[in-house]
């Protein structure tokens, strides 16, 4: 049976050859600014029907991409490129009865990302910068990764990645997640309801989960009120997880030491917003994700699945609609 597979142009061009060579019954239908193109027409997206659609991240606007989606006939499958799903566009996807595969493909680029930006905090690399230019010969301490019990709430592809890293260094891993399980990375699993216990047991705080009704805000007075004094927290997931000024509050006196901050409520973060400034946060522009690895297993896990897709086998990382 022939499989219909829609996809951006830009998309195509990167995985073309790829998708040739895996010897599939595929009949792609290509899309541009100006409709999808079909047996040498222009096609609007209302009149196309397609068994799976791949979000590539090789055509760059994703805005554009998720509203071709939405306006399209039917899709069956929809693989993205973002982990979490949490936008509005899954849902009414998901009301529509299509199933929807996210991705696993950041993970490996934001527990790296995660670890560095940790890394220079708990490494005095500015003071000896400076030591060198001043060419001042004196010894500088700093924290080891291997005398830290971390935190990490959210136990999906990039928490699990993180763990399996901060493990390697010898450090005590702690999880938040939803059901209990066992993992040789993962020290002690808890849940929502031991949250406060384990902050205050924790040095270092990651905030892995999706943003969902359950989880927004969910760090505010009462959980920075229950963490460690000098904590670290790191925010990789989404800026809605975070009451701005509860934290701001808790780095004010001392509660979290250091902010480290690549997702915000509001995204690009407003010029003036005084996390910008605040001298207990670093911050960076949505960009953990951003590793040189990701654009290969964001292309593997789309052959993969279409392998998959075409053999009628389980899809790899298809979302439980229970999620939306």
């Amino acid at each position: 049976m022939t499989i219909t597979v829609a996809m951006h142009q830009a998309n195509l061009d990167h995985i073309g050859s790829q998708l040739d060579a895996l010897g599939l019954d595929l009949r792609i239908l290509p899309w541009d600014d100006d409709g999808f193109d079909i047996d040498g027409r222009k096609v609007p997206p209302s009149e196309v029907e397609a068994d799976y659609v791949w979000l590539g991240i090789h055509a760059r606007n994703a805005k554009a991409q998720f509203e071709t989606v939405l306006a399209m006939k039917r899709v069956g499958v929809l693989q993205t490129f973002n982990a979490g799903v949490d936008d509005p566009f899954y849902a009414e996807l998901a009301a529509r009865g299509v199933r929807i595969c996210n991705s696993s493909a950041q993970g490996v680029a934001i527990a790296e990302y995660t670890i560095g930006q940790v890394m220079s905090v708990l490494q005095p690399i500015a003071l000896q910068r400076q030591q060198q230019a001043d060419r001042v010969w004196k010894t500088t301490r700093f924290r080891e990764i291997s005398q830290t019990r971390w935190l990490i709430v959210g136990y999906g592809p990039i928490g699990q990645a993180l763990a399996h890293r901060v493990k390697a260094f010898g450090a005590y891993v702690s999880v938040v997640r939803r059901s209990p399980g066992a993992d040789a990375d993962v020290d002690r699993f808890g849940t929502s309801a031991e949250l406060p216990d384990m902050l205050g047991q924790s040095n270092i705080v990651v905030l892995a989960c999706p943003l969902t009704e359950a989880t927004r805000g969910m760090a505010g007075t009462e959980f920075f009120n229950a963490t460690k004094p000098g904590t670290i927290l790191v925010n990789i997931a989404r800026g809605g997880l975070i009451q701005e000024q509860a934290l701001i509050d808790a780095l004010d006196r001392g509660q979290v030491e250091t902010a480290i901050l690549d997702v915000f409520d509001t995204e690009p973060l407003p010029t003036d917003d005084p996390l910008w400034s605040h001298p207990g946060v670093r911050l960076t522009p949505h960009t953990s994700f951003a590793g040189d690895g990701g654009p290969g297993r964001w292309d593997a896990l789309f052959l993969d699945n279409i392998q998959l897709f075409a053999r009628g086998e389980p899809l790899i990382r298809e979302v439980d609609p229970a999620e939306f």
